[in-house]
């Protein structure tokens, strides 16, 4: 078993999507993250679970948007790949996604990372929703 704390069975990351969950960095921040599937070994990643351009969440609770192995800013459309979070296009471009370390063993998905500690399954409940860049209010 890798050195780590168990996040979710690899069975649990959707085929397309992600599965939410929340750490806490070494400040003691509360830190939405996600596993995401990704075609390279070991067949998922994590990243932070917000764009770079802006603080909007991927995953609000009902999976990220994805789209031929990237994820998609819900609020400028940029695309994040998968398994790099390399983004090549709209306003997140030229950035990469803040990751964290994983290990896959056994079909569970551990984390491995010094930075961060595994706190649960699920969000941080805050029922802010992604903002928007229209000038109409509803």
């Amino acid at each position: 078993m890798p050195d780590g704390t168990p996040i979710a069975a690899l069975d649990d990351v959707p085929a397309i999507g992600s599965y939410l969950f929340t750490v806490e960095d070494a400040f003691t921040n509360e830190r939405e993250a996600i596993l995401v599937p990704c075609e390279e070994e070991p067949g998922v990643e994590a990243w932070i679970n917000n764009c770079t351009h802006e603080a909007q969440r991927f995953d609000r609770g009902e999976g990220a948007a994805m789209r031929d192995g990237q994820l998609i800013c819900p609020k400028h459309g940029s695309f994040f790949d998968a398994c790099s979070g390399e983004c090549d296009n709209g306003k997140a471009a030229g950035t990469t996604l803040p990751g964290l370390d994983i290990a896959v063993e056994d079909g569970t998905v551990y984390l491995v990372d010094e930075n961060y500690e595994y706190l649960r399954e699920g969000g941080i409940d805050d029922d802010s929703g992604p903002s928007s860049s229209s000038h109409l209010s509803l």
